[in-house]
């Protein structure tokens, strides 16, 4: 009697170790008969996973030197707010006076001059028109006007141009060209691609400063 008792103190304290784990019973063979007796089972608990990190956009700035074969030279500045539109101001000098288009090309390539800049900022495959147009490039920014000095001084307002995501600009080039940007509207063969806007004076690629 006195060795049932033992056993069935030592099954007791197996029982309580842990009770706030989940029951599973368990036969034992105890003086030759089935006893059943519950152990405890340790309780699996899962770490939830990590939140994602958000990032908090913050002000962004970037900045182009237009250099080119002729006397025209120039600076770019991009800002952007958080998500909002970037705005850019243009200074350019060396330039005829009057309208010259201004335009954000596809590579900052210029291993071959401006030409190798490529066509006009295009990510949505649409025909050439004005900044304020529905149906625009990206890189449409009409005409920058200059003085009588050959300078063009301009701040414009865009949003299609950001410096941040899968259109960003980063890495993209300015291009100023020779002749007026007729914004798609003047029916000749070139106004849908390139606003007949002539050659190509000068350009510089985008690229990130810091922002102040």
């Amino acid at each position: 009697m006195q060795a049932m008792v033992a056993a069935m103190a030592a099954l007791s304290i197996i029982t309580t170790a842990n009770p706030t784990s989940a029951l599973l019973p368990t036969s034992y063979q105890l003086f030759g008969k089935p006893v059943n007796v519950y152990l405890n089972q340790p309780k699996l608990i899962l770490a939830s996973a990590a939140k994602p990190l958000t990032v908090v956009a913050a002000a962004k700035k970037a900045v182009a030197v237009l250099k080119g074969n002729t006397q025209t030279e120039g600076v770019v500045t991009l800002l952007q707010e958080d998500d909002g539109p970037t705005t850019v101001k243009v200074r350019v000098s060396g330039l005829t006076p009057g309208p010259h288009g201004f335009h954000l090309h596809q590579y900052g390539d210029t291993t071959n001059g401006c030409i190798s800049t490529g066509p006009h900022f295009n990510p949505n495959g649409l025909t050439h028109g004005a900044p304020d147009d529905e149906v625009r490039h990206a890189g449409d920014l009409g005409n920058i006007i200059a003085n009588a000095e050959g300078v063009a001084e301009a701040t414009i307002l865009d949003t299609q141009i950001p410096l941040s995501g899968p259109n960003a600009v980063v890495g993209r080039a300015f291009v100023v060209h020779e002749l007026a940007d007729d914004l798609g509207k003047g029916g000749h063969e070139l106004s849908l691609t390139t606003g007949n806007a002539g050659g190509r004076l000068a350009c510089g690629v985008v690229g990130l400063t810091p922002a102040e």
